[in-house]
């Protein structure tokens, strides 16, 4: 019995990773290490992982069948948490063909060899609140139909979800679809908000507000989202689609005064129009993940901020490295 974690190297991947691994599950990572932000900072989270003797590390695209294949041949997988994935709402305007390959055919190919070569209880997905676009439903509830997406990005994770859904269909195996909101926390991606105003703050680069910080975020700490995901792994619902996120958001503006405050540092700041890919409000309702996995994040925003910003002014590598990382 062993659990795949796709995209293991990255933020959410390696902090669920670790707690699998913490509760004395076999673990095996596969990532690409792509340098949609530096690879160095993925391959900390593995060396931050260290050496155990349940923990396999295997570089390699979850697009190449003769690499998935070769990985449900050599280990027992039970359980897949697929966290890998192209990012980026922004970054996924110019780069469809990507986004949809790596989204969508690369879940595909990893899906189908795991359907035809191993013996799966449960997969999760991790989507995104993205996926909501032009809805006029607050706050975003799973019942809408989260289809008139706003870029590449999340139309690619839409589908990817139908797709779970085909598999669960086809082959019976329980298949849980987490719609992320706003992950932050310390060791994050530093093409986050989060860190990216932390940076400017430490370093006075300029940060550009969208629409003057006239909207708003419905922020998440990281443990709380990995608690809903280790919960989704082990509460085969069928078929489900899930948001896991706080539900209470807060404008930009008074996001950007917290981290001003926690810093002591003034931030240079810029209006900047949203991008049409951008909508005004993520906005979680989690009341079907309170109901079906118990999720009860425990982390207020001001705290997660205040342990975000120790690690990032604390951790002298990973912020030398968050600090040279250029615009999103």
């Amino acid at each position: 019995m062993a659990y795949l974690v796709t995209g293991g190297a990255g933020f959410i991947g390696s902090r669920l990773a670790r707690r699998l691994l913490d509760r004395g599950e076999t673990v095996v990572i596969l990532d690409n290490f792509n340098n949609y932000y530096d690879p160095a900072l993925k391959r900390r989270n593995i060396a931050w992982l260290g050496r155990h003797p349940q923990l396999t590390m295997i570089e390699g695209d979850i697009r190449d069948r003769d690499t998935a294949e070769t990985l449900f041949n050599q280990h027992e997988i039970t359980h897949i948490a697929h966290m890998a994935a192209m990012p980026g709402v922004r970054a996924s305007i110019k780069q469809a063909h990507l986004y949809w390959d790596v989204n969508l055919t690369g879940s595909t190919t990893l899906l189908e060899a795991a359907m035809r070569m191993a013996d799966i209880q449960g997969i999760v997905l991790a989507s995104t609140s993205s996926v909501y676009g032009e809805t006029q439903n607050i706050p975003f509830v799973e019942t809408d139909a989260a289809d008139r997406p706003l870029a590449a990005y999340p139309a690619s994770k839409r589908a990817m979800e139908m797709m779970g859904h085909t598999y669960f269909n086809l082959y019976k195996v329980p298949v849980t679809a987490l719609r992320f909101f706003n992950i932050y926390g310390p060791m994050g991606r530093p093409d986050m908000m989060p860190l990216k105003l932390m940076e400017a703050a430490f370093s006075g680069k300029q940060i550009k507000l969208f629409n003057g910080g006239d909207i708003r975020r419905d922020w998440t700490y990281i443990d709380d989202a990995v608690d809903g995901v280790l919960a989704a792994l082990d509460r085969p619902l069928g078929y489900a689609v899930i948001n896991i996120g706080l539900g209470k958001p807060i404008l930009l503006t008074d996001f950007v005064e917290i981290i001003e405050e926690l810093t002591g540092r003034e931030i240079n700041k810029i209006t900047v129009p949203t991008p049409l890919s951008d909508p005004p409000i993520t906005y979680c309702d989690n009341t079907r993940a309170q109901q079906l996995l118990g999720f009860d994040p425990q982390v207020p925003l001001r705290e997660g901020l205040q342990r975000t910003w120790e690690w990032f002014r604390e951790d002298e590598t990973g912020s030398r490295l968050i600090r040279t990382a250029p615009d999103a």
